[in-house]
């Protein structure tokens, strides 16, 4: 029942997301740039009674991941703008997400390194 409950919870606010966005697309954009998936999963997994370890180490990747994913959407913006095909602009913006994280490890073991 509980994961019912998740479900139906997510897939409301997206359903009301997607529809904001078909009428007002900046206005959806927006609301879809807020934290609503972290903020939900943050009380989800604290609802499930993860400690607050857990939490803050879910917050943390969640950090961690959003340079690649600010990348992605300026990829998929920017392919979308010069009439790139959607599946060939999801396709480049995902490979930039990915490549983005790889960088972004790498980085951050080579500083890690130093000290």
């Amino acid at each position: 029942m509980y994961v019912t409950i998740k479900i139906l919870t997510s897939a409301i606010i997206i359903a009301i997301i997607s529809e904001v966005a078909r009428r007002f697309p900046v206005y959806g954009g927006i609301l879809a740039a807020l934290p609503l998936v972290s903020l939900l999963s943050i009380l989800w997994l604290s609802v499930q009674g993860e400690s607050p370890e857990a939490l803050s180490r879910f917050a943390s990747g969640v950090l961690y991941g959003l340079p690649a994913t600010a990348i992605m959407l300026a990829v998929i913006y920017l392919s979308l703008k010069h009439s790139l095909p959607l599946v060939f602009s999801l396709a480049l913006g995902l490979t930039s997400w990915g490549i983005t994280l790889i960088v972004q490890n790498s980085a951050i073991k080579l500083i890690s390194s130093f000290t």
